[in-house]
């Protein structure tokens, strides 16, 4: 055991520990003397359980968790919808659970319980490309199930980021270039044609979706961003003024504690999701392409280790993690410089929220454990009862 956690990726541990000491200085400057004071205590606190999971799943073998990820798909599909019904609301999205004084997000939870079940089908399927009628629909029914759930939840962002662990596991999977080039064809058709109906056709576009669909919530989030004359001063009030304080940070910010926008209040949350405001009006451009330099090592050294593995599952985990990550990154800025729509994804590692600390620190766990046992070859994982699709 003791050689094994020798050989721990130190570079991903000491971008971890950064990401951790931004996270807590970014949450203390935007909420000390104010009625979130003590925020940054309670995430020092996350962070804690955050790396006892990441040592824990870093000397767990990550091939029994795969070998037992469709009871593990089961149990948290069972979780989410047990969310649509006795979930609380939060930010317009039913998808919190109340458990022991503490607010759990099982749809951030799912992400990772998504891959494990997505990696466990494909690892069992033979080395060739994937075939479009036997595995290709079965395992984008495995993701579009509690995508459904999620977003009859109201919860756009994180039932956004199963269609993107999909894609990417779909792609190192081997599914074929025809295959790949429809759907991005069509996906693209999709994509566009809603948008050119919503700034055309705003009114029946977003009548279809409040009144009809009962998704009141996702114009909201729209609105400001496709068409931001139209949107409500209440809607466009948080884009509005995360782009003011982006913007005045310059080149070198303004100082830590000394942003004019973060620190009068005038983004709500701002401990959130909109945390990236911060860093960049107190610490400038500089200070934001740090931080996404820190996600750059990151990855790679992920990527890394999906190159060295010579097992077949631990591959699919560290693609699935890294689709995950990029997609919650590349969103979570986005959204916030006019690029992407609102949809309340936190940044990883920076945002404050208990299950996203523990869900990121637990993605890198399970990574770790790929780095540590994906050395061993096993052509097969050990049989297990299987559900078949």
């Amino acid at each position: 055991m003791l050689q094994r956690f020798k050989k721990i990726d130190g570079v991903i541990v000491v971008v971890l520990i950064l990401l951790m000491v931004i996270s807590i200085l970014s949450i203390y400057s935007v909420t000390h003397g104010r009625k979130d004071d003590g925020l940054h205590i309670q995430m020092i606190k996350w962070y804690g359980v955050g790396f006892l999971a990441f040592i824990g799943l870093s000397l767990f073998d990550y091939r029994l968790l795969v070998k037992y990820a469709h009871y593990i798909y089961i149990l948290g599909a069972g979780i989410l919808v047990l969310v649509s019904f006795v979930g609380t609301v939060k930010y317009g999205a039913r998808g919190w659970l109340e458990v022991g004084g503490f607010s759990l997000q099982p749809a951030e939870l799912f992400k990772l319980i998504l891959i494990l079940g997505l990696a466990s089908l494909l690892v069992r399927k033979n080395k060739s490309r994937l075939q479009f009628w036997r595995d290709v629909v079965p395992l984008s029914l495995v993701a579009l199930l509690p995508f459904v759930i999620v977003i009859i939840q109201n919860d756009l962002g994180n039932a956004l980021s199963y269609l993107i662990i999909l894609l990417g596991l779909l792609w190192i999977g081997g599914i074929k270039l025809s295959h790949a080039l429809i759907g991005l064809i069509v996906g693209a058709l999709a994509i566009g044609g809603f948008i050119f109906s919503y700034i055309n056709y705003h009114d029946q576009t977003t009548n279809f979706l409040s009144k009809t669909l009962g998704r009141e919530h996702f114009v909201s989030r729209f609105d400001p961003w496709l068409v931001p004359e139209l949107a409500s001063s209440d809607d466009s009030y948080q884009t509005r003024n995360a782009k003011i304080a982006i913007a005045s940070g310059g080149l070198s910010g303004e100082g830590y504690m000394k942003g004019g926008s973060v620190q009068s209040g005038k983004i709500p949350v701002l401990y959130t999701d909109a945390i990236f405001a911060q860093i960049a009006e107190e610490f400038g451009f500089v200070g934001a392409a740090l931080l996404l330099l820190l996600f750059f090592i990151l990855i790679h050294r992920l990527i890394l280790i999906a190159l060295e593995c010579k097992e077949r599952a631990g591959p699919y985990l560290i693609i699935g993690i890294v689709a995950m990550l990029l997609y919650q990154i590349l969103e979570n800025i986005g959204a916030y410089i006019g690029l992407m729509p609102l949809t309340g994804i936190t940044l990883p590692f920076i945002s404050y929220g208990g299950t996203s600390v523990l869900i990121n620190m637990s993605s890198m766990g399970i990574a770790m454990s790929v780095l540590l046992y994906g050395q061993e070859v096993e052509e097969d994982l050990p049989a297990a009862p299987a559900l078949h699709l």
